[in-house]
């Protein structure tokens, strides 16, 4: 059984819902009373997401303190009201679909709608490898999540699922109760690829996310998301799409301070620090965003230069959300 062509949850012409923002912050070397102290921040000055990762340690930095992904998400959604939460991406290859999908509904039930499901194939062998988990060729990776998608979206908008694929199979499986947002959570894969990665978008996602190091393509990676949205049949305006880079914001005599900042934490090619240009001034950063609104891109996530701090959230809260149009109060109305 083959679940329909994405997008059943995201008929939004772009930017009808408001231009959203949201802020990515890895759970690095925090204690979980500052994520939620952060997380509080970002409910109190309006913005409208907090964004995750999924990996079994930091890649890189084995040695830092971090929390498991779905686990924090659950405390941070307890402890807030309004703000949506997600991850980008979670990390197929951790857990059965199955069980996914039923982590992400009651989730989602518990929040009160609340929920952003970001998923993609897996990003980091080394964990894998160390765990035990399988990894196998990129194809097979995009394989694997596409049979997962199958699975996930018939049980997000039915009670029973029945699967038999290559990777999974499930049968006459329920999924009771159903998730508050109908007929789905928002689906969110992120990446850049041609061949595997915008072929599941078009046919799975409600958002497409452009990650860091895809920024310096925007305009080529539209059209091609455009052109395989055609070709499958899908109305490429509900396609909602987003954007992820580093936000470097400062009062006119701060800026060469914030972005250096940034630089240090972040300039490596692969966050794409200059492609994305969300540095300088609020006005600075706002005609950015502006720029990519008119071409379609209605939800960004940032990556702060200083991990987000209160300074840095009320500017960007105080002098460039009011710029746009916004979501309802509620934050993103059930899709």
């Amino acid at each position: 059984m083959t679940a329909s062509v994405g997008g059943s949850a995201g008929t939004r012409s772009r930017g009808a819902g408001g231009v959203e923002f949201g802020i990515y912050l890895p759970q690095v070397a925090l204690e979980f009373e500052s994520m939620v102290g952060r997380a509080l921040e970002c409910e109190r000055l309006g913005l409208d997401s907090f964004w995750l990762f999924d990996h079994l340690y930091t890649p890189g930095a084995p040695a830092a303190p971090s929390f498991e992904g779905w686990t924090l998400a659950t405390a941070l959604l307890a402890r807030t009201s309004r703000l949506r939460l997600g991850h980008l991406v979670t990390c197929n290859t951790f857990r059965h679909p199955a069980l996914l999908a039923k982590m992400a509904t009651t989730l989602d039930v518990i929040s009160g709608g609340r929920l952003e499901f970001g998923i993609g194939s897996g990003s980091y062998e080394q964990e894998h490898r160390e765990a035990g988990l399988p990894w196998g060729t990129p194809g097979e990776r995009a394989d694997r999540l596409a049979e997962a998608l199958d699975i996930i979206t018939q049980m997000f908008e039915q009670p029973v699922t029945t699967y038999s694929g290559r990777y999974y199979d499930v049968h006459d499986l329920p999924n009771v109760p159903q998730p508050v947002q109908r007929p789905r959570p928002p689906v969110h894969i992120g990446g850049a690829g041609p061949k595997r990665t915008l072929p599941l978008v078009a046919r799975y996602a409600d958002v497409w996310n452009v990650p860091t190091y895809a920024l310096d393509r925007l305009d080529e990676l539209n059209r091609a998301m455009d052109a395989e949205c055609e070709r499958i049949g899908r109305d490429p305006a509900s396609l909602r799409r987003s954007v992820e880079g580093v936000l470097a914001i400062a009062g006119a005599g701060q800026v060469d301070e914030a972005v250096a900042l940034a630089r240090r934490r972040y300039g490596q090619p692969g966050y794409g620090l200059d492609a994305g240009g969300f540095t300088g001034t609020p006005a600075r950063v706002t005609d950015r965003i502006a720029e990519l609104v008119d071409a379609g891109f209605t939800s960004f996530v940032f990556i702060t230069h200083d991990r987000a701090s209160t300074e840095t959230l009320e500017l960007l809260a105080g002098e460039v959300l009011p710029c746009f149009p916004r979501p309802a109060p509620a934050g993103r109305p059930a899709t």
